[in-house]
């Protein structure tokens, strides 16, 4: 089998008419047509810990397919699908009209609803075809089940209703129970059904007479066996919906996130996409309820990843500091103990992903781990110094001081292994990932000319996030006196800064290498992780705006967002996943960079490019998107397999909000920043409900308000600064 995190080759298609519908509650995602069915031999299932347990789930009525007329979802979670009944020969409508309410967590609840709009009791037999492979979701995604499965042995049980017969109609609660063996690993999913007349391995049968202008129902229930043990499905027959665990939680997170009101037609509805898209894709840890991390992307990353976490938590700040409390907790208890090059694992590092699969248990560590990134660790210790500047959980942030102090020396011993003063990374094995920065595919990294480098690298991006990490660790000392670490780490800053600003700066192109290859060439490709280093303050201000000008240039900028590789360079390729493809995430990072060097035209031109692109979705940006010019189309072109909702593209609406407003808090210095720069067509924007300094706050701002600009709720220690901070990339 290969290894999840270092496939390289064709992934298998959505293969549906009309779209798919993806709901998602934690490590429960089900992919299903428009209609509601999950047709099999195609990347649609009900999935719960990485594991398809259903792969076939359509509805006949009297024997026919229905007609798709709509589906609707007000929840993450939830959707309702509108169908109806073939109509008869020589009849242009039907009278039969179907509805599948449908739920999941911890399984999936599906409430079948068939409506008779006739004058007259309508008869009709409705099927419900079904079946599973228990296939691994990367099998899926890549196209490989039909190779994986024959490893185990399926087998069925019906189990009759008490007092049922063969020939008799049944009248209870008839089940039909799959098993999954495969080297020790036992899985099964029982499905239940209500009042269902007959019951074989693939096949439920309803015989069913609607009467007059009146609904028949029925409930199913999909239940996960791990280990031969049902689990609780958080959806139960007979039981409220408005009950369950998700729903409640959800009501709870809208009352919590911070409203928009604006006079912009569009930003109110992506901020409003992005904060729900956040609520779905969050995880809370059976061992520690009270911790919530955020999932990478639905439906195919529903785990967690260091780097995507990080960044997620770091830009969603004005929202939810819970979520980078949770993401920091978890990553610490994770953190790298031994040196084990079969999972890159090294002491202090902070990992690259989790994955659940066959190995899982119920606990967030019962699965793999690999630890392959140069990046989450110096982003780790970044997130820490920045709910330090925010003033949220004081106490959590100090607890996890020793983490940060691992995660220097992993930086230091590890990350540097040649003491070359940067960070690089080549993977332990031939089963790790051959580039472990954001651009992780196999082909990420190129010079120039379109040759792909090889390991050892130093991304430029990697070394601004390092710097950022030691700044942080600076400040760290700062508050408690201890001046010479104080000194040491604002000396490794400064060194490495002017460093950077040497070995990687490329004056006859006007913009930073990518990287340094193994024998500190300059990786020479125009890519849009120069902008990370924007981000940071790495970049000396007099080498900015060049940068800026590549940045914004049309080789670079699409009209929706940034390429991640120039259209100019060698191995540009618009519909490629990390060589010329837009990344919402990545763009949202590059206008905060521009914005922090003074550059605030052009991080607006990106910002509301992908505001633009958001609204075209509906407001929800997905994981990315293809780098075709918005001239050339009046959309941006999607991406094949891209996750959505994906977390950092549902956060990178916020960052480009806090860009807007210009916020910078730095709580334990008793200062605030906030200078809000609003482009012409935003004529009034509130923000109510930031987290800030143990407050919640409002900010207004507009040509009806007293001065421009109102802040309600700082607390009065906290010195309000109208104005950018500046320098732009003072420390």
């Amino acid at each position: 089998m290969a290894d999840p995190w270092n496939y390289a080759g064709p992934v298998a298609q959505w293969a549906t008419v009309g779209g798919v519908v993806t709901l998602v509650d934690e490590s429960t995602f089900v992919i299903s047509g428009s209609a509601g069915d999950i047709v099999p031999d195609t990347t649609q299932g009900l999935f719960v810990r990485d594991t398809r347990i259903l792969s076939r789930f359509e509805i006949l009525i009297n024997g026919v397919p229905v007609e798709p007329l709509a589906a609707t979802s007000d929840a993450p979670f939830s959707a309702t699908f509108v169908s109806r009944c073939t109509p008869s020969a020589g009849l242009a409508d039907s009278t039969l009209m179907v509805f599948r309410d449908r739920y999941v967590g911890l399984g999936m609840r599906e409430d079948l609803r068939i409506r008779n709009v006739a004058d007259d009791p309508a008869s009709c037999t409705v099927d419900v075809l079904v079946g599973t492979d228990f296939a691994d979701l990367f099998a899926v995604k890549e196209g490989r089940v039909g190779a994986a499965t024959p490893e185990g042995e399926v087998t069925v049980e019906v189990s009759e209703p008490p007092g049922a017969s063969d020939g008799a109609t049944w009248t209870g609660q008839p089940t039909l129970t799959y098993s999954y063996r495969r080297s020790g690993v036992v899985r099964g999913v029982q499905l239940r059904f209500s009042g269902a007349s007959m019951v074989t391995g693939d096949r439920v049968t309803f015989t069913v007479t609607v009467p007059s202008r009146s609904e028949w129902t029925a409930c199913i229930e999909v239940v996960p066996v791990f280990n031969g043990e049902p689990t609780a499905p958080r959806y139960r027959c007979g039981q409220p919906v408005d009950r369950a665990t998700p729903t409640e939680r959800l009501a709870q997170w809208r009352r919590r996130v911070p409203q928009v009101e604006t006079s912009h037609p569009g930003i109110k509805e992506v901020i409003a996409r992005s904060s729900e898209d956040l609520g779905a894709l969050r995880i809370f840890d059976p061992d520690y309820p009270e911790r919530v991390v955020v999932a990478a992307g639905a439906p195919w990353f529903m785990t967690v990843f260091g780097r995507d976490s990080l960044l997620t938590a770091w830009m969603a700040l004005l929202v939810d500091p819970d979520l980078a409390r949770g993401v920091l907790q978890t990553l610490a208890r994770f953190q790298g103990e031994d040196v084990d090059p079969r999972r890159d694992e090294e002491p202090g590092r902070i990992l690259h992903e989790m994955r659940f699969g066959d190995a899982a248990s119920l606990s967030l560590g019962g699965g793999s781990i690999y630890y392959g990134t140069a990046d989450a660790t110096p982003l780790f210790v970044m997130l820490l110094g920045e709910m330090r500047r925010w003033g949220v959980a004081r106490e959590l942030v100090d607890e996890l001081l020793p983490n940060a102090a691992r995660a220097i020396e992993w930086i230091e011993r590890f990350g540097d292994a040649d003491g070359d003063g940067y960070v690089e990374y080549q993977r332990g094995t031939g089963s790790g990932l051959a580039n472990q920065g954001w651009k992780d595919s196999w082909d990420g990294i190129r010079y120039a000319d379109g040759s792909v480098a090889t390991a050892p690298i130093a991304l430029c991006e990697v070394q601004a996030y390092t710097y950022g990490a030691y700044l942080a660790t600076a400040h760290f000392a700062f508050e408690v006196g201890d001046t010479a670490v104080y000194e040491r780490f604002r000396a490794k800053a400064t060194h490495l800064k002017a460093a950077f600003n040497r070995d990687f700066w490329l004056e006859d192109r006007g913009f930073f290498a990518v990287g340094l290859d193994g024998d500190k060439r300059p990786i020479d490709s125009l890519t849009s992780n120069i902008g990370h280093c924007l981000w940071t303050g790495i970049v000396d201000e007099d080498k900015a705006q060049r940068v800026a000008e590549r940045l914004i240039g049309s080789t670079m900028f699409t009209g929706w967002g940034l390429r991640t590789l120039a259209d100019d360079s060698g191995g540009y390729n618009p519909i490629s996943y990390h060589c010329g493809s837009v990344w919402p995430h990545d763009t949202a990072i590059v206008a905060a960079g521009l914005a922090r060097y003074g550059f605030d035209a052009a991080a607006q031109k990106l910002i509301f490019g992908l505001f633009d692109a958001a609204a075209v979705g509906g407001g929800r940006l997905p994981e990315l998107f293809s780098g075709l010019d918005r001239s050339e189309l009046t959309v941006p072109v999607g991406y094949p397999t891209s996750c959505s909702p994906q977390a950092w593209s549902a956060a990178s609406p916020l960052l480009c909000l806090r860009t807007l407003l210009r916020l910078d808090p730095w709580v334990p210095y008793g200062r605030t920043w906030l200078s809000p720069n609003l482009p012409e067509e935003i004529d009034y924007l509130k923000v109510a409900g930031i987290p800030l300094a143990g407050s919640h706050v409002t900010i207004e701002v507009g040509s009806e308000v007293a001065g421009g600009l109102s802040i309600v709720g700082l607390p009065p220690e906290i010195e309000l600064i109208r104005e950018p901070r500046r320098p732009s990339t003072a420390v």
